[in-house]
């Protein structure tokens, strides 16, 4: 049991896993079938395995390369795959999570039921009639109590394009909330707000095809081997062309082991040297004149922020040899050809924005774009993580990325969703602020659906206690994660495969994912209890979508002449085309994989925007108390939160556990010996680690994988800082300090490392 404040309702930290002689029978039966919760590698393999019933054409439900993929299903069970050659971005190949992903259609932690939280006991099975009814009498009395946005939602962008617009719809028109926020606010949101001002519009600008014939590359906080494997084939295929690549990084990742250039920047200082860069480019006239007087705005105003950006300033603030920053702009300036990519490594900072910005800076101050083998974008980390954050599921966003302020586009969604504008709830809070809100019990209830905040967002003792506080919490989940385990409902929903739907790629493809199988046992589609709870919430004619391709086609007429305009795309069309790249405004149009080739911009005047992106410090630097700098990230074998990877075998044993890794130098300094553990401490909390002691790593830096839960999170340490544009958190720099325990850690064990989550 957690010690909770005075008032606070008891919850069970891991109610699976409660004492079990004081389980009524019912509860004994779901704990056994749900838990507790492990690993899963399959001895000898389905007795059909060889031999199919079926081979579906999908994609991967992890990152947002949305590979190709072919599911072998054999009496309604995912039993395997096969690679699906013709798709033109992974043309077979996948990495490991991809692989191994089939395992957990059959995973014995699978919800097949929904269930109910019994005070003090744990979790019992309960029929669909009994979880709805509770849930909307739960909702009703909380939203007539203390009004409609008491009531919050958070929602995830592993959902489909169908899902995210309905979800986005749910949230306004039949919970009636401004409270709707997404995990995608602790992915791609500055990339989002910084592509908007400076374009216009919020997509990587071309296919992946073009990379691999840029003559420079520029890598910029994405440790690209391991969290993007399949990608990194249109990188090497550059270099075999002759490309120059360059790494920004705190860490030597594979990636950077063998670039031309590795810039090992300090993190929190991205923008000092994206600026010292820009102004090394103005003072030796590495500049596009022509596009920058005749297709930008703002040039002047852009390089007088970096003016006294020396290449010695540069080198104090980002650690980086000035000489080495004056050969990335060299390369940068002088090349023909480029592509520019960034990821979360630049983007979870309270300065996210400027970070982007200053790389599009870079871009446009060189004329980079909108032409062959010429491109900028982020890598977009979530499965869906492009089509999620599109169509709805923001709290400041409307389906076609309209924004939810605007009059004209609130009226024209409203108009789609047959409601009156005046009755279209505003703009809301966003994920972290939401929580925030549930802490200070300004929102009083939730509903979450694919999202896991407790191992996700930072500073994540204060997301424990916010949920402790709820009044009332129902999750919808296929596996009981570890956010779910403190609600009192949760609804057993549909995996990846079990539901037809849409992806959009992180090149802007929009892909079909087809349904391989249906859930197992009394689980249901995601869409089928949404639209359930709508209708009990008296706006079932508002959801009476047919299937699937029902909720796309109004997808389809509500994104139309939005930025972001899927109108021209339809299932057939994905499939006979192997997908469809937004925008795509009209049926007879081919889709659009480089945007800007016209030279206008989405912008109102048309052109693009240079943006001054000063630098500032992170919210919080070192100092003598806390001396170190904690950063985040992945590891190759996990995803996000954990909820699907962390219950494969596979996945689980080449890293079973979060390490620490630390230069030796900065090792010796503490006394910190290999595999020795490490309490790691900052404002926050406090946690303990195996070391991990590597020379790939700054020397002021630590590193710390996020994909673990309870007393192994890192995000038990991160700090909330937002970024006042985009309020995405600063998962990527806070100040720590190391105490030695001067022990040996436990040998690496998967149940050991899993089970203590």
């Amino acid at each position: 049991m957690f010690d909770m404040q005075a008032g606070l309702r008891p919850r069970l930290q891991n109610p699976i896993q409660n004492d079990m002689a004081k389980l009524p029978t019912s509860v004994d039966k779901i704990v056994a079938q749900y838990g507790p919760h492990k690993a899963y590698t399959p001895v000898g393999g389905f007795h059909g395995h060889a031999d199919p019933d079926k081979l579906v054409k999908t994609h991967c439900c992890f990152c947002g390369m949305q590979c190709g993929i072919q599911l072998k299903v054999k009496e309604n069970t995912v039993v395997g795959f096969e690679p699906w050659m013709d798709f033109p971005f992974n043309e077979g190949r996948m990495c490991p999570k991809g692989v191994a992903r089939y395992l957990q259609n059959n995973h014995p932690d699978r919800l097949l039921s929904p269930i109910e939280r019994v005070e003090g006991e744990g979790f019992r099975p309960v029929d669909w009639e009994t979880a709805m009814s509770r849930t909307v009498s739960e909702i009703k009395r909380i939203q007539s109590t203390y009004g409609n946005n008491a009531f919050g939602m958070l929602s995830g962008v592993s959902l489909s394009n169908e899902l995210s617009y309905m979800v986005g719809k749910f949230a306004r028109v039949a919970l009636k909330t401004a409270n709707l926020d997404y995990n995608g606010r602790l992915c791609m949101v500055s990339a989002g707000a910084g592509n908007k001002k400076a374009f216009g519009l919020d997509r990587i600008s071309n296919s992946w095809a073009d990379l691999k014939h840029a003559k420079v590359i520029m890598i910029c906080g994405s440790n690209v081997s391991e969290t993007f494997p399949t990608l990194i084939h249109y990188i090497w295929e550059a270099r075999d062309n002759g490309a120059k690549i360059i790494v920004v990084d705190p860490r030597i990742t594979p990636v950077a082991r063998t670039a031309d250039l590795y810039l090992p920047v300090r993190p929190g200082t991205d923008s000092a040297l994206f600026g010292a860069m820009l102004q090394q480019l103005v003072e030796n006239d590495w500049l596009d004149h022509d596009f920058i007087d005749n297709y930008t705005s703002d040039f002047q105003e852009t390089i007088d922020a970096v003016k006294d950006y020396s290449l010695e300033w540069a080198e104090e603030v980002t650690g980086i040899p000035a000489e080495s920053i004056k050969k990335a702009a060299e390369l940068w300036g002088k090349t023909d050809t480029s592509f520019l990519l960034h990821a979360r490594g630049i983007e979870h900072h309270s300065k996210g924005v400027d970070n982007v910005l200053g790389c599009i800076n870079l871009v446009l101050a060189t004329g980079r774009i909108g032409k062959p083998y010429c491109g900028y974008g982020t890598i977009t980390g979530q499965g869906n993580g492009q089509g999620g954050r599109e169509h709805g599921h923001k709290c400041d966003q409307l389906p076609g990325n309209r924004d939810i302020t605007n009059p004209e586009h609130r009226k024209y969604i409203a108009d789609v969703w047959g409601i009156d504008e005046k009755d279209l709830p505003g703009k809301g809070l966003t994920a972290y602020e939401l929580v925030e809100a549930i802490h200070r019990g300004e929102i009083k209830g939730l509903i979450s659906i694919c999202f896991n905040p407790i191992v996700s967002l930072p500073n994540n003792n204060m997301v424990r206690e916010a949920l402790e506080k709820l009044e009332f919490y129902v999750a919808i989940d296929f596996f009981l994660n570890d956010t779910a385990r403190h609600a009192d409902i949760v609804l057993a929903g549909a995996l990846h495969e079990e539901e037809e739907g849409t992806g959009t790629t992180a090149e802007g493809r929009v892909v079909k994912i087809n349904a391989a199988v249906t859930p197992p046992g009394d689980a249901r589609t995601d869409a089928s209890i949404l639209k359930e709870l709508a209708a009990r919430l008296g706006a079932g004619d508002k959801f009476a979508f047919e299937n699937s391709e029902a909720i796309f086609n109004e997808l389809r007429v509500a994104s139309k002449g939005g930025t972001a305009d899927y109108y021209g795309i339809t299932y057939e069309k994905i499939v006979n085309n192997y997908g469809v790249f937004w925008p795509c405004p009209a049926l007879d149009h081919p889709g659009t994989p480089r945007l800007w080739e016209d030279r206008k911009f989405a912008t109102p005047d048309g052109k693009a925007h240079f943006n001054p992106a000063p630098y500032r410090e992170p919210g919080e630097p070192t100092d003598k108390e806390y001396p170190v700098i904690l950063t985040t990230g992945r590891v190759v074998s996990q995803y996000l939160s954990g909820t699907q990877t962390r219950r494969i075998g596979r996945l689980i044993d080449p890293y079973p556990e979060p390490l620490l890794e630390i230069h030796p130098s900065l090792a010796q300094q503490f006394g910190i010996k290999e595999r020795e553990l490490v309490k790691v401490v900052t404002r926050r909390g406090e946690a303990t680690f195996p070391a991990q002691i590597v020379t790939t790593i700054r020397k002021d830096t630590v590193f710390l994988p996020y994909h673990w839960a309870g007393p192994i999170s890192a995000n038990q340490l991160t700090i909330g800082n937002l970024d006042p544009v985009s309020k995405i958190p600063e998962f990527k720099v806070c100040a720590c300090k190391l105490i030695p325990l001067g022990v040996p850690a436990p040998p690496s064990s998967e149940s050991k490392a899993y089970q203590s989550a």
